[in-house]
């Protein structure tokens, strides 16, 4: 059997990194999440505060958006740079006074 007029084409595979680029919930800062802990979560709070768009608040946008990022990387992240996005996430909760990582009751 022979389909005509078909053409399958392939799934673009970097469609987490347009995502990361151009997201519509949040403007982010040119090599955000290069910088230091300090660096990446100062520029997600900036991001996140300034948006007209995000849908939660400013501290869920700003911490779903490194969440994203740190799972779309995944195994490809150096250690490093795993170890330093967990710490921006501390920063994070230090920024918006929140508490630490939250533990789940068993």
């Amino acid at each position: 059997m022979q389909l005509q007029g078909c053409v399958k084409t392939r799934p673009n595979r970097r469609w987490s990194a347009e995502v990361t680029r151009h997201s519509n919930a949040l403007d982010l800062e040119p090599g955000v999440f290069k910088g230091t802990p300090e660096e990446i979560a100062r520029s997600l709070k900036r991001s996140a505060e300034q948006s007209t768009r995000r849908k939660a608040s400013p501290f869920r946008s700003a911490l779903s958006m490194l969440v994203f990022y740190e799972n779309r990387a995944g195994k490809n992240l150096p250690a490093s740079r795993q170890r330093a996005l967990e710490r921006a996430k501390d920063e994070l909760r230090k920024l918006y006074g929140r508490r630490g990582k939250r533990t789940r009751a068993r």
